[in-house]
């Protein structure tokens, strides 16, 4: 009956454990948890996971960060964006690489696009006449 009991715990403790990956965000389906739009474009969609593994979707950076910003008692584990060379394709937005401003328009006027590499950036930066930034100041601006 132990044994049982033991395999029980520990298959719940399992099953509870979340996962640190990103969903794929549903083009045209899914929505906007901040704004309410449907996102229709994979080049500027983000995502956070809370601890308790709760995802939030959204079709710009912007919205993200204000949704972040704005609910200070859920806390959040990960933060997703969408990598501007791969279309609908999510990373981590601590590991990115983003530029912002210039001829950039996004959905819901953030204006910031992210990218794995910074050589992605940089091959970017010049032709939207945008600004290399970080995660962190990125965060900061909303």
């Amino acid at each position: 009956m132990r044994m049982l009991i033991t395999h029980l715990i520990a298959l719940l403790l399992l099953v509870s454990c979340g996962t640190d990956e990103p969903k794929p965000i549903k083009l045209n389906n899914d929505s906007c948890d901040f704004c309410k739009m449907t996102i229709s474009n994979g080049k500027f969609g983000a995502e956070l996971i809370t601890e308790k593994g709760r995802y939030y979707k959204f079709d710009d950076v912007s919205c993200m960060i204000q949704f972040a910003k704005s609910n200070t008692v859920v806390p959040y584990k990960s933060f997703y964006v969408a990598d501007y060379s791969k279309d609908n394709t999510l990373i981590l937005a601590e590991q990115s690489f983003f530029l912002k401003g210039g001829t950039i328009s996004s959905p819901m006027r953030g204006n910031t696009i992210a990218f794995s590499t910074k050589k992605g950036a940089l091959a970017y930066q010049q032709k939207l006449n945008a600004e290399l930034k970080t995660w962190k100041e990125i965060y900061s601006t909303y």
